[in-house]
């Protein structure tokens, strides 16, 4: 039987444990079910990773990294602010459940684990990052009328975290209608147009 590459192994490995995360959550991964869903040892999921907290601060950065990379394909296509801020908080917004279960799973997480807090607010911040320069776009072109473009960011983007939280967590109480009419509503309030 040949080996695998390191890479490919690695691979095949936070994908079955964002398998895990996404079935049982982070609290309940173990590296034994991690390495029974892809029939090898434990052993081997240790060698790749050391600890069951690396694997999972790596597959939750590496999901996080497909969402960001999607972002940033968002920024790229250029056009007004006011649109390109409408589709990235869009992209931002609770439309994907399973995406939002993973971010949701990482933030209960990282209340106890500094490694995976400090990963969690790179991204995060990102995003915000994103959103805060959309907004000084919008203000810059007379689009937005905005003195604090890093506290609406802020805002809006809470807003969001929160109502993902009410989609995810509380499947039903929040539509996608909702989400939109909300957001649509702040970003009036907020960017003052």
């Amino acid at each position: 039987m040949m080996r695998k590459a390191v890479a490919v192994r690695r691979e095949e490995i936070v994908l079955a444990a964002l398998g895990q995360i996404r079935a049982r959550g982070i609290a309940g991964v173990r590296a034994a079910d991690v390495a029974r869903s892809l029939d090898v040892s434990t052993a081997l999921i240790f060698y790749h990773f050391g600890t069951l907290e690396t694997l999972v601060i790596e597959a939750f950065r590496q999901a996080a990294e497909k969402e960001l990379a999607k972002l940033g394909d968002e920024l790229a296509r250029g056009g007004p602010a006011d649109a390109r801020l409408r589709a990235v908080l869009t992209l931002y917004g609770p439309a994907k459940p399973d995406s939002w279960q993973l971010w949701i799973e990482a933030g209960a997480a990282a209340m106890r684990d500094a490694a995976l807090r400090a990963v969690l607010q790179r991204l995060d911040l990102r995003w915000r990052d994103a959103v805060v320069a959309l907004i000084a776009e919008g203000v810059g072109a007379g689009t937005f009328r905005c003195p604090d473009p890093h506290g609406a960011a802020w805002r809006l983007t809470a807003l969001l975290d929160g109502l993902a939280v009410q989609v995810v967590a509380r499947q039903g109480t929040v539509t996608a209608g909702d989400c939109a009419r909300w957001v649509e509503q702040a970003m009036a309030y907020e960017l003052g147009y």
